[in-house]
């Protein structure tokens, strides 16, 4: 489902990646924030935003994500790099063994798609975590 950002403007930091999927997040019902939501944020060229999308929408615990459902999106609009990005209910930016993975496998649909994949950001109500500057990716 893609989602209407306010801003359009160009991402230089994994700070702004963060304060848009926190924006989106705080705009959500309280319950609604206690899910994990996994979202792809679309850029063009010169890393300006073509889209924002909410790719799953998951449990307290888990959402289940598929490079299939990531890239649909990208690869119809023809965007360029990709961020996604998630948030932790409990308050812990500290990635899973699945955050890994599935960052892992993202990166690599990526590469076969030509479609670079910069980040993978982490977000609570509070921090963030960007897995790229962790040398995560």
């Amino acid at each position: 489902m893609e989602i209407q950002v306010s801003e359009k403007g160009s991402i230089k930091s994994s700070n702004d990646a963060a304060r848009i999927l926190k924006s989106i997040l705080s705009a959500e019902p309280e319950i609604e924030r206690e899910k994990e939501h996994f979202w792809a944020i679309g850029l063009n060229i010169k890393n300006q935003i073509k889209y924002v999308e909410l790719v799953s929408l998951g449990t307290l615990t888990a959402s289940l994500v598929h490079p299939r459902e990531t890239f649909r999106m990208a690869v119809l609009k023809g965007i360029a790099s990709l961020i996604v990005g998630h948030n932790h209910p409990s308050g812990d930016t500290t990635p899973s063994r699945d955050d890994l993975t599935i960052t892992k496998r993202l990166k690599e649909a990526g590469e076969i798609l030509g479609i670079n994949l910069i980040d993978h950001v982490i977000v609570t109500e509070t921090e963030h975590k960007s897995l790229m500057e962790g040398g995560l990716i």
